[in-house]
């Protein structure tokens, strides 16, 4: 895991990247682990379950409370000032071949993996993360997934309260909003463009629009709409 995150730090995005650091002979000198050959990785990754994922992320947890402890004063209170702000995206991962395990085809017709990640915006920190095939849904996972990045803020960071959580149309679920609120936890959640949402646009007043901050040529309007559940 180490050798890992210490290559993705160098800038590589694949396994391969682990047989091009041990070949630099200046890496291998300031390594913190000895070099590992991508085959050994990959034979590595495929011993991970649930157990060792989960530990991952608890690891993962553990050095951000730990760097957060380390920062000045000022840095801190920057980080969590106003409370902390909590974002929930996911991103399409095209791979090749067949026999990729995981993975499936998308709207796009893209085979790929879908990475669901929940950042620690202020900090630009994962906190929590699942990868799904390309088919599946987020939803019914979105509200576990928030639970354990709540956790994974340090709790100096989360003593002024988590102010927000944001997310897109792709978390639309009441589960996930339920779980907010559960938490003591604001929440922008994009809404579906179904039908009651038409209807809930088409109800604005004409005169209620304002331009939008910093978006040159958008405006902005709010209405009340309450989803079934």
């Amino acid at each position: 895991m180490v050798a890992l995150a210490q290559s993705q730090l160098l800038g590589a995005d694949a396994l391969v990247g682990l047989d091009r650091d041990r070949a630099d002979v200046a890496a291998q000198l300031l390594s913190v682990v000895p070099g590992v050959p991508a085959t050994t990785a990959g034979s590595l990754a495929r011993r991970f379950g649930p157990v060792q994922l989960a530990g991952v992320e608890a690891g993962n947890a553990a050095l951000a409370a730990r760097v957060f402890g380390l920062l000045p004063g000022p840095r801190r209170d920057a980080l969590s000032s106003g409370g902390v702000t909590i974002d929930m995206d996911s991103t399409d991962v095209e791979v090749y071949g067949r026999r990729k395990d995981g993975v499936a085809y998308n709207y796009a017709g893209q085979r790929c993996g879908r990475p669901h990640l929940v950042t620690w915006a202020q900090a630009g920190v994962t906190v929590a993360a699942d990868l799904l095939a390309g088919n599946d849904d987020v939803r019914p996972r979105a509200a576990g997934l928030l639970r354990r990045a709540l956790t994974a803020i340090p709790a100096q960071a989360r003593g002024v309260g988590v102010g927000r959580v944001r997310a897109d149309a792709g978390y639309f679920t009441a589960e996930l909003a339920h779980a907010a609120v559960d938490a003591a936890v604001d929440f922008a959640i994009a809404a579906k463009r179904n039908s009651a949402m038409w209807r809930a646009f088409a109800g604005i007043n004409e005169a209620d629009w304002t331009p939008a901050d910093g978006m040159s040529g958008a405006q902005v309007a709010a209405c009340g709409h309450a989803p079934a559940g």
